[in-house]
């Protein structure tokens, strides 16, 4: 018999049938030197390691910045996140979700799964859009004005 953790306990019962998952949202400047080869190298890694820590969850890579969606134990995630504060890969980590919840995974079957980053300056601007921490505020309308210059787009209203 498998018993599911009750969400308003760290007790078994049978109140809730679906697991306490945590969920981490950011995204992050990449170092200079990060090229495809590198973002292969994390993924192959976070697909031999997540499963060990019951992370799932998705990377979207594109024009130096990471975007990421973790979801899992709240333990594991914390030591992930602890791992890419330290990793020179990342710089300047923007949180732009943490949340603890009872739900399903969103990427079940994902243990890191790399996204197209076709969309990355409308992944930014959304984000911008939700996340009313000023200092996030900055550091995406940075993110986006690098961006921005690199692919010749319009520069960002100041009201964004």
């Amino acid at each position: 018999m498998h018993l599911e953790m009750d969400s308003d306990s760290d007790e078994p019962g049978f109140g809730h049938r679906l697991p306490l998952l945590f969920n981490v949202v950011y995204c992050s400047r990449a170092a200079t030197d990060v090229d495809a080869a590198a973002v292969d190298h994390i993924i192959a890694t976070s697909r031999r390691n997540n499963p060990r820590w019951g992370i799932t969850g998705m990377l979207v890579f594109g024009e130096g910045i990471f975007f990421q969606w973790l979801e899992g134990p709240r333990a594991s995630i914390a030591r992930l996140m602890e791992l890419l504060r330290s990793d020179v890969r990342h710089g300047q980590i923007i949180m732009l979700s943490e949340v603890e919840e009872s739900r399903e995974r969103l990427f079940p079957q994902w243990d890191m799964e790399l996204v197209e980053a076709e969309q990355i300056r409308v992944v930014l601007l959304d984000a911008l859009e939700v996340d009313h921490e000023p200092h996030n505020a900055e550091a995406l309308r940075a993110m986006l004005a690098g961006l921005d210059a690199r692919l010749g787009a319009p520069a960002l209203p100041p009201s964004v």
